[in-house]
């Protein structure tokens, strides 16, 4: 233990800043397609209330879609570092595009249900048929993106695995801008840019229809594919991907290696629908609580989720790290570099605490100025403060381990630490109370089933990184190898 300890304190002072570097990226790019919802939600808002109902309604249906495919084409990296790490650059082209075929194929599914059955999920959800129409003409419209945001969450992954994380950013960025006015010409119409810019604009920009949560939708669409060709574009001419000539010759579809990429993709993904999922159904069953507590919990909810997008980033740059050093065939070192990131989700869990601890009331107050709201949110984030360090370790430790390719594990935790214990149990205290001794506790019990159940995640996630990175750096186990 005391050689364990000495040898992680000197890959800490050699390993902290190029996992930070590679981290901060891939946060700016997750921030910055957060902030794409953000913008939707905020502009068809101050159009109507129905169409912000159309966008609410449609988000909660096409984000676990999108979620669930980016999940599974996450399965890319740990290949993509593995690969680089252990000097076989030839390999990596064919993979990729092993991966944009399953990505092709997962982004025309998305599209064709969002076509085909969301009026039965609104008429089963009792959706008012106004909001219905329009969020069904929205989800329509954004589902001739999904090909594209799949496009580019490929070559995302292909770009992180290569230790190049900031195209993901700049390109992220540009999408952002241009969701910007392309949701303020179509949301708004010609009159909108009438208001805006005033008058003397071409008669073709006035007489632009205001098309509402549909207008939305198209503009989502636009930079769901301007994203993805920015990033085959950039993939193609940039240098920074050395002698992989992604582009040079395509590859045709090799079922057994779309077999292996989707043997650790599809795990990631649904470890991440179960985890939206959480939210959606909390969400759901809290209704009931009246507007205060829905209010309360969503303001809660979208500050700290924020701040979940450093350790978040912190976990995706430990794959790449992970993988890269075991690729290269030193799985001692990449024990070491996994423990080390872990001990940095720990201290970041600690700096997001302060951060809520010190800002709390000023930020709640951006958000509402209804007293009651406000109290209550203060409250939630309290309890939030409790989950940071679970909640930064569970990111933390899942990432690490997908650099061991060990994603199947994840997903059964997560499965059981998330809708089991945070679920089952926060329902039963928020809605039945604990036998005869607790009453129920409204919306804290549903956060304190949160506390437990990313607990339970982090103490089972650590005992597997715990194992199998001993086991690998033992020679006990072997990493799967990537032909």
């Amino acid at each position: 233990m005391v050689h364990f300890i000495r040898d992680l304190l000197r890959v800490s002072r050699q390993d902290t800043l190029p996992l930070i570097r590679l981290a901060l990226p891939i946060c700016g790019a997750q921030l910055a397609q957060a902030g794409m919802s953000v913008v939707d939600v905020m502009m068809t808002g101050r159009l109507s209330a129905t169409d912000l109902a159309a966008v609410s309604v449609g988000s909660s249906l096409w984000m676990p879609l999108m979620l669930f495919m980016t999940g599974t084409l996450m399965g890319l990296t740990p290949v993509v570092a593995h690969l680089l790490g252990g000097g076989q650059r030839h390999a990596i082209r064919i993979q990729v595009h092993q991966a944009l075929w399953i990505g092709f194929a997962l982004g025309l599914l998305s599209a064709v249900l969002l076509w085909t059955t969301v009026r039965p999920i609104f008429a089963v959800m009792g959706v008012p048929d106004q909001v219905a129409e329009r969020a069904a003409a929205y989800l329509a419209a954004v589902g001739f993106g999904m090909p594209g945001v799949a496009i580019f969450q490929t070559l995302r992954s292909f770009s992180d695995g290569m230790n190049h994380t900031r195209p993901a950013l700049w390109i992220s960025l540009v999408g952002l801008a241009v969701n910007i006015p392309s949701n303020y010409l179509l949301i708004y119409g010609g009159d909108g840019l009438t208001a805006l810019l005033g008058e003397g604009l071409p008669d073709a920009l006035q007489a632009l229809p205001a098309l509402g949560a549909m207008g939305c939708g198209i503009a989502t669409a636009l930079s769901m594919w301007l994203m993805g060709l920015a990033m085959a574009f950039y993939t193609r001419l940039s240098r920074a991907y050395g002698d992989v000539e992604l582009w040079c010759q395509p590859a045709p579809p090799r079922w057994r290696l779309i077999a292996e990429l989707l043997h650790v993709g599809v795990p990631i993904g649904v470890a991440i629908f179960v985890e939206v999922t959480l939210f959606t159904l909390i969400a759901l069953f809290i209704a009931s609580l009246g507007e205060v507590t829905v209010a309360a919990h969503q303001v809660a909810l979208n500050y700290t989720s924020l701040l979940f997008m450093l350790p978040l980033s912190l976990g995706m740059a430990l794959t790449v790290r992970v993988g890269n050093t075991l690729g290269q065939g030193r799985p001692q070192r990449a024990r070491l570099i996994a423990w080390n990131g872990i001990l940095i989700a720990f201290l970041v869990a600690l700096l997001n605490c302060l951060i809520l601890w010190s800002t709390a009331s000023s930020v709640v107050a951006l958000y509402t100025h209804d007293a009651a709201v406000q109290q209550l949110t203060l409250s939630l984030i309290g309890l939030a403060m409790i989950f940071q360090v679970s909640d930064s370790l569970q990111v933390g430790l899942a990432g690490a381990l997908r650099g061991y390719k060990d994603t199947r594990v994840i997903m059964l935790i997560t499965l059981l630490a998330y809708w089991l214990v945070g679920l089952g149990g926060g329902h039963l205290l928020g809605m039945h109370g604990l036998f005869n001794a607790v009453s129920p506790l409204g919306v804290h019990g549903y956060w304190i089933g949160l506390i437990a159940g990313l607990t339970v995640a982090a103490v089972l996630l650590g005992e597997r990184l715990r194992r199998r990175s001993k086991a690998v750096a033992l020679g006990k186990e072997d990493i799967p190898q990537t032909d």
